[in-house]
């Protein structure tokens, strides 16, 4: 009996009253902190999943831009090189001088007919308009440059007349 007088009188203390309280206390926190740390951690490992799938789909993304961007720019190339192999087709070039000398005749005429000089200032300037033209800046080329060979006769045809007109004069 002994025994459960000691444990009487220790627990009937202030001292261990506030000891016993305050463990108590700190069990019931411990407890609530353990569970609020096992909440926080499933709330972590959900919120790295969600970053990991956005990751993902951001990368997958980036990925096919990149890709689209490399097949843009090969395919911008092809176009580059099928451009000039179409500029340096046979014929195309007597076609571009021809028009050239045309516009430069005619630019001639307007201004002052018969002079060496002015000719050599038109052709300067008709050539200046066919490179801007080529470069996008004027639309000439396809307004001016006959697509079939029935067009390409009458042109031909035209010139004819107006050079023998040139020699009559």
């Amino acid at each position: 009996m002994e025994d459960t007088n000691w444990i009487g009188l220790f627990f009937g203390s202030p001292f261990a009253q506030g000891l016993t309280l305050g463990l108590f206390f700190c069990l019931v926190i411990y407890i609530r902190a353990f569970l609020r740390r096992r909440e926080l951690v499933k709330e972590v490992d959900r919120l790295r999943g969600h970053l990991h799938t956005k990751l993902e789909i951001d990368s997958a993304d980036n990925e096919r831009r990149k890709n689209e961007l490399n097949m843009l720019r090969q395919e911008r190339d092809n176009l580059k090189i099928t451009v000039q192999s179409l500029n340096q087709k046979p014929g195309r070039k007597e076609i571009r001088q021809y028009f050239i000398y045309q516009t430069a005749l005619d630019i001639m005429f307007e201004k002052a007919p018969g002079f060496a000089p002015a000719w050599q200032i038109t052709l300067k300037e008709a050539e200046s308009l066919f490179e801007k033209s080529e470069k996008g800046v004027v639309p000439l080329l396809k307004r001016l440059m006959p697509t079939t060979p029935d067009k390409q006769a009458e042109e031909y045809e035209k010139i004819s007349r107006l050079s023998i007109a040139d020699t009559i004069r």
